[in-house]
């Protein structure tokens, strides 16, 4: 069979399995089957048999509404994805999602669908490739060796995290990063030359990448030679513009945002058939081109090829190899319990008042030192987010063995870029911006959270207590945002050791990526026992009980914990029994058993009392009907930080008048 019959298998599966579900993106598949044809079979280094194998070329669907062409290529180069899943598509449980998902199908390197997030991870899978190589390569040991590949659309370079990544990607210079721009002219609303007009070759060398202009997207020697031009210059990322027609072979709807997010009918399917010679019946494919498309061998002997090269590599640098191994496993160092143990232990008995920004860069500081996977970053804030430790080392084109980026002012950009490294392997990503700027952010740490990446977010000036920079600056309802987010754990630490425990958390959860919420002003340290101190990774813990049964619950996180606990001071002194609870994350304490949960979180106390300067309602699953919150109904202010406390109520004077309301009451 010739590369155009090969790309018409594409083709049909894509039609038909949209046909099937009576939904889907039928258009971009048919569209970017040549690219993909080409592309899959003659460069792309990978091995249905291991989708994990860690020297594997990454392919990333950016436009991943046009999912039904990654089925189509994963099921037909021998990935455990059979038929039948393709025929199930968009259907509950099966492995083939209205868009690709990480996790879910063999071969997925990367969740896409919201648009520019997959150029942007991609990005991050580059920039992996190239400080990887640069920590671990050996002269005549190159054991990281990979491109990452990705199709984009218009859809994807109309959003502005493409220009925040793209330029990145050409100051780094990401030479083993190569795109295919799948130049159709199409969105759903039409022909894009209304709102999409720009010249995007001359954005893109701008932006210091290598282009590669008007390549006919349907001819295979024209994408062959433009690729192999693309691998040839390793000192610059490459965009490859080809020009397609979306809907490829359909006699009616070809060319137009008719065959873009819409099955194509059963008439129209079959004049496709007829029109490129494609006798076979729905979801059939002959044995032939199966054969054709079948990578498995190929890519045993190309990973075999590697495994024979990391012997050699293991036998002359056993530590670096092991380390490498390490490393892509996501495991952490023999040592890192016990010294976190003793940290902990240390801090505690060494009380300190600090703003907890300044506790998270002291934890930084003892952590780094650990872990050389930890790959630090800020959104053009280091200096205010305090994540520039002692031996952080800026990462650039030319110092690739840096472990720190600065990322500038591009707070999504960074945030998805993170998840393109946690994605690769090798790195344990964490960047900072103001609690109030994960706004910029958010879609991204939401993907984080669906794809379970061992991300770390870091997000300071955490209310408004930040003060002068006014309600642009201060955030209220972030906090709320994030700690309902499904699988995202949020911490709001109340000093120095919470502030550790929540650093350990995060570096030690595998299975999703964490928020942590620190303050600009200084939080005074509490006491604690050796019990609670091994309560704080819970999530909540009673920070000081009383005698007896409490009359009064005190909740409150963060900063507003020591307000809890000097009310409480007075409230004692006044003959009241009263517990404090303090909850640095909500979602740790919520998967506690109940009887823990009870016993922070008495159900016949009803008498509830929640203090934090953020959005008051998220409280009312903690306090029920019969408790208060003191919290934010509104946005903040410009004034110094003790004249905000004052004016929305975090004193001393308010939490005691509303405490002993609460207790008259019950």
């Amino acid at each position: 069979m010739n590369q155009t019959q090969l790309a018409h298998a594409l083709r049909f599966l894509a039609m038909d399995a949209v046909q099937a579900a009576n939904s889907g993106h039928p258009g971009a598949p048919m569209g970017m089957a040549d690219m993909a044809q080409v592309l899959w079979r003659q460069f792309l280094r990978h091995n249905p048999a291991d989708p994990t194998w860690l020297n594997r070329d990454r392919f990333v669907l950016s436009n991943g509404h046009g999912s039904m062409l990654l089925y189509a290529l994963l099921h037909l180069t021998g990935y455990d994805l059979p038929l039948e899943e393709l025929k199930r598509f968009r259907q509950l449980h099966s492995k083939t999602a209205g868009h690709p998902e990480f996790g879910l199908t063999p071969g997925v390197e990367t969740t896409t669908g919201p648009l520019g997030q997959g150029i942007a991870n991609a990005v991050g899978m580059a920039l992996a490739e190239k400080m990887l190589a640069a920590q671990f390569n050996r002269p005549n040991h190159d054991i990281i060796d990979h491109h990452t590949y990705v199709f984009m659309g218009d859809g994807c370079l109309m959003e502005g995290i493409s220009h925040e990544v793209c330029a990145l990607a050409g100051t780094w210079r990401l030479g083993k990063l190569i795109a295919f721009w799948d130049d159709n002219g199409i969105s759903i609303d039409g022909q894009v030359d209304g709102w999409f007009n720009e010249d995007v070759a001359a954005r893109f060398a701008a932006y210091g990448w290598q282009v590669i202009p008007a390549i006919d997207g349907h001819d295979p020697d024209a994408l062959a030679a433009a690729i192999a031009e693309a691998q040839a210059d390793a000192e610059h990322p490459s965009l490859i513009c080809c020009r397609t027609t979306i809907g490829f072979g359909s006699p009616n709807k070809a060319g137009s945002h008719d065959c873009h997010g819409a099955p194509l009918g059963q008439d129209e399917i079959a004049l496709v058939r007829e029109r490129l010679g494609w006798p076979h019946a729905p979801f059939v494919i002959p044995e032939a081109c199966y054969q054709a498309w079948d990578a498995k061998a190929k890519g045993q002997a190309a990973q075999a090829q590697w495994q024979a090269q990391f012997a050699a590599y293991q036998g002359a640098y056993p530590e670096l190899a092991a380390e490498l191994l390490r490393r892509q496993a996501g495991t952490l160092p023999e040592n890192w319990s016990a010294t976190v143990a003793d940290y902990l232990q240390t801090l505690q008995a060494n009380p300190k008042d600090l703003a907890s920004r300044q506790a998270s860069l002291n934890c930084l500081n003892q952590f780094a030192p650990l872990l050389p996977e930890l790959l630090g970053g800020s959104a053009d804030l280091a200096p205010s987010n305090l994540t520039c430790h002692a031996q952080a080392q800026d990462f650039s084109a030319d110092t690739p063995t840096g472990n720190y980026l600065h990322y500038g002012v591009r707070e999504f950009g960074m945030s998805a870029i993170m998840n393109g490294l946690a994605l690769h392997g090798g790195f344990i990503p964490y960047g900072g911006t103001f609690l109030m700027f994960m706004e910029y952010a958010r879609n991204a740490v939401r993907m984080a959270a669906l794809m379970q990446q061992r991300v770390i977010f870091v997000y300071t000036h955490d209310s408004i207590g930040l003060g002068e920079d006014g309600p642009t600056h201060q955030p209220v309802e972030q906090l709320a945002a994030l700690r309902v987010t499904p699988n995202l754990d949020t911490w709001r630490p109340c000093d120095q050791v919470e502030s550790a425990v929540a650093w350990q958390a995060a570096i030690e959860r595998t299975d999703g990526p964490s928020a942590l919420i620190f303050s600009r002003q200084a939080l005074p340290q509490q006491a604690r026992d050796a019990s609670q101190l091994a309560d704080v990774a819970k999530g909540g813990y009673v920070l000081q009980g009383c005698e007896g049964t409490p009359e009064l619950l005190l909740l409150a996180t963060g900063s507003e914990v020591g307000l809890a606990m000097a009310a409480a001071k007075v409230l004692a002194e006044e003959g009241r029994r009263v517990q404090v609870v303090s909850l640095p994350c909500t979602r740790r304490f919520d998967a506690q058993p109940a009887d823990y949960r009870e016993q922070v979180l008495p159900k016949a106390v009803r008498a509830r009392l929640a203090i934090e300067a953020s959005q008051a309602d998220y409280w009312d699953r903690y306090t029920g009907l019969d408790g208060a919150v003191i919290g934010m109904h509104g946005f903040g202010e410009s004034a110094p930080a003790g004249e905000l406390l004052g004016l929305f109520g975090f004193t001393l004077d308010k939490v005691l008048e509303r405490a002993r309301a609460l207790l008259a009451g019950a």
